[in-house]
């Protein structure tokens, strides 16, 4: 069998297709995998180094208000649809997943032409614009949570939780020794986004110097941000490092963490229910993060932030609550769990099995 992922751009629709990959991958060893995504998106390097073959396609964005811009991407898009169409007619997959993005639009399209067989899976709570392009012409539409079957076709539509990697580190004093942590001071594990948030590393910085010396911070900055600042903090807080990028490190950083700070995109979300670690969420100001991020915190399964109105001092102080009231913390991470499904692993190798037939 022959599979075609697509997406990119940031590691928002990476992180769940990658659970899906491992998945099949488990069950059947000799299937192929080629991985269509961005030229300059963070996910080309977590995707080789896996072996996965990588291809890398321009993008057009539509814009939903006016720009000129949104003309030239109209042009741009056909001459990847077209690309896309002859790369298709040479591979020949078997089926096309997404879990959206706009890179996977033309792709989507082409494989329509020639009728492969797709399905698309919808992390947040509402869908973008290019997932709701995709499922009018998707084979299957699967959703993490039940709210947002409301908004696909029903007949093809189905909730299955959110794909997620098998992260789980059983032991602990091994993964503090591999993130060089020496003692038992709490861990704050702080991630700015898949190519890092300005405000979101800021925050956090400014947040350290209310925090005690002892305590470590782990701080994923992303790879597209500058690191004077975090390297100047690093020189004052002696327990403070930073990271520009994780991979298979991710586990180890999770595993010794007390506390995650992180954006509010479902695919570091999913794995935090998934090893019920208390959260703390600075969603992206009017943005599918910010519905995300409200509807877990109505829930009660995690708190929220808001990047505009907030500052170092109150996440400080909210961290510092989450450190010292370990009862609170502990159900934090139990209700998100709760309130967060994970796809049953057979259920994915079904799902592909299932799509695949259709052809």
């Amino acid at each position: 069998m022959k599979i075609i992922l697509s997406g990119g751009g940031t590691l928002g629709p990476v992180v769940p297709l990658l659970a899906v990959y491992d998945t099949f991958k488990e069950t059947y060893p000799n299937t192929e995998f080629i991985w269509i995504g961005t030229r300059r998106g963070p996910e080309r390097e977590m995707i080789e180094k896996r072996g996965i073959k990588y291809r890398a396609i321009f993008t057009a964005k539509w814009r939903r208000y006016f720009s000129f811009r949104n003309i030239f991407d109209l042009v741009k898009f056909v001459f990847i649809f077209f690309h896309s169409l002859f790369f298709l007619v040479k591979e020949r997959p078997d089926i096309l997943i997404s879990a959206g993005g706009f890179v996977s639009v033309p792709v989507h399209f082409a494989g329509k032409v020639l009728g492969i067989p797709s399905w698309i899976h919808q992390q947040d709570v509402r869908p973008g614009l290019a997932n709701r392009i995709m499922s009018n012409i998707a084979t299957k539409v699967t959703v993490t949570l039940h709210e947002s079957l409301q908004y696909f076709p029903r007949q093809k539509s189905e909730w299955i939780g959110n794909p997620a990697r098998d992260l789980y580190f059983e032991d602990k004093m091994e993964a503090k020794r591999k993130m060089g942590i020496k003692d038992s001071e709490p861990v704050i594990f702080a991630l700015g986004g898949g190519t890092g948030s300005f405000k979101v590393n800021k925050m956090i910085l400014e947040a350290m110097n209310h925090w005690p010396k002892s305590w470590h911070v782990i701080h994923l900055v992303g790879k597209e941000r500058p690191v004077e600042m975090a390297e100047k903090a690093g020189k004052f807080f002696e327990n403070y490092k930073m990271y520009k990028f994780f991979d298979e490190e991710m586990k180890y950083a999770y595993a010794v963490a007390d506390v995650v700070v992180c954006r509010a995109g479902f695919g570091t979300i999913t794995e935090l229910a998934l090893l019920s670690k208390p959260a703390i969420l600075l969603p992206i100001s009017d943005s599918h993060q910010l519905e995300n991020a409200l509807f877990l915190a109505q829930k009660n399964a995690v708190m929220l932030m808001n990047e505009i109105w907030d500052n170092g001092l109150k996440l400080s102080k909210t961290v510092q609550d989450l450190v010292e009231n370990k009862d609170k913390c502990e159900k934090l991470g139990e209700r998100l769990h709760a309130v967060l499904p994970i796809a049953k692993k057979e259920k994915i190798i079904s799902l592909i099995k299932e799509v695949v037939a259709t052809q």
